[in-house]
């Protein structure tokens, strides 16, 4: 980082901020050709601005192979300051846009892929209400880093958050264990926890990234069960218990009207569950980009009015899974 200080001094020229832009968009997508994408310019210009930046601080920034790209030690510094300086930047437009009463700018947002009819339909209007604001939607289970991935929000189901993170709860559910009568009857019904060693269990994945090994107890601490089956989308895993492939453990919005008609029953009800929350999260910070305040202001305010802003797709009889659960508990705006 000396040398990088030693150049800025002497340079006739300060670093611009386009430069810097690149620089960082570059390391978060992991390409050229994302970044240029994503910042609405050819890739001759990023790589252009990239070159620029570090012929001006007489360092090698990022080491380019036909595949990868690599962040030298110089690199990794400049990228930890330029946050820094391209978040300030951020907030002093933020801060006029927000006594103007205008909305723009990029907006990245991360969701499960679970969601109701009127999500779309709140998305579309949001949009439609802000056109200067360049709104990205991604579906995916994996739960993203926000600001190593370049993520303004997320909707995540989760136990627990990361710190630097702000979270307001939509809503909290249990989740229990379940299972098909049929998988049962040919299995036989576990009494401990110790007996899911000898079931079939369908497993979901952790943080939606590596499948998981262990059921939570009610009383604290885990025990370690055997996977028959592992998925990252929750909706296979309810298809799967319905049909008798296993004991899967689910949340009970999408199980409670299946447990009532006698399709599933619960499995160690005593022993095995937890509570999760679905929250929108996004980064601390002192001041919150208007389009992010204002979508995030939106999505709790339609979550309040949906009774069920998560659902499993159509069971396997074609008939639509009432989920209005009172087992999800809501939570009031602000939680």
């Amino acid at each position: 980082m000396g040398m990088i200080r030693y150049n800025l001094i002497q340079m006739k020229e300060p670093v611009e901020t386009a430069e810097l832009q690149a620089f960082v968009k570059t390391v978060d997508a992991k390409s050229l050709s994302r970044a240029a994408k994503e910042l609405g310019a050819p890739r001759a210009t990023i790589s252009r601005r990239l070159a620029r930046l570090e012929q001006r601080l007489g360092a090698r920034l990022i080491k380019r192979t036909t595949r990868t790209l690599v962040l030298t030690n110089a690199g990794e510094s400049l990228y930890r300051h330029a946050r820094i300086v391209l978040d300030a930047v951020t907030t002093a437009e933020a801060s006029v846009r927000r006594e103007s009463g205008t909305i723009s700018g990029d907006l990245r947002v991360s969701v499960p892929p679970i969601m109701v009819r009127s999500f779309f339909d709140m998305v579309s209007a949001f949009a439609m209400r802000h056109p200067p604001v360049r709104m990205q939607i991604h579906f995916g289970s994996a739960h993203v880093d926000l600001k190593r991935d370049g993520y303004d929000v997320a909707l995540r189901a989760t136990t627990e958050l990361p710190p630097g993170l702000t979270a307001r709860t939509l809503m909290r559910m249990p989740q229990t264990a379940v299972a098909s009568p049929g998988y049962l009857e040919q299995r036989g019904v576990p009494l401990t926890p110790r007996d899911l060693r000898s079931h079939a269990c369908l497993m979901g994945f952790a943080r939606g990234e590596l499948p998981e090994t262990h059921w939570p107890l009610l009383g604290g601490g885990s025990v370690r069960v055997a996977s028959a089956f592992s998925s990252n989308e929750i909706t296979l895993l309810f298809h799967a218990a319905l049909r008798g492939q296993g004991i899967a453990l689910l949340p009970g919005i999408v199980t409670e009207s299946h447990i009532a008609s006698g399709a599933l029953v619960h499995v160690l009800p005593r022993h095995i569950g937890r509570e999760t929350r679905v929250a929108v999260v996004y980064e601390e910070r002192e001041l919150i980009a208007p389009q992010v305040r204002a979508f995030v202001d939106e999505l709790v305010a339609w979550a309040e009015q949906e009774d069920e802003p998560l659902r499993p797709a159509c069971p396997p009889d074609g008939k639509r899974a009432a989920l209005k659960a009172p087992a999800a508990s809501r939570i009031k705006k602000g939680a």
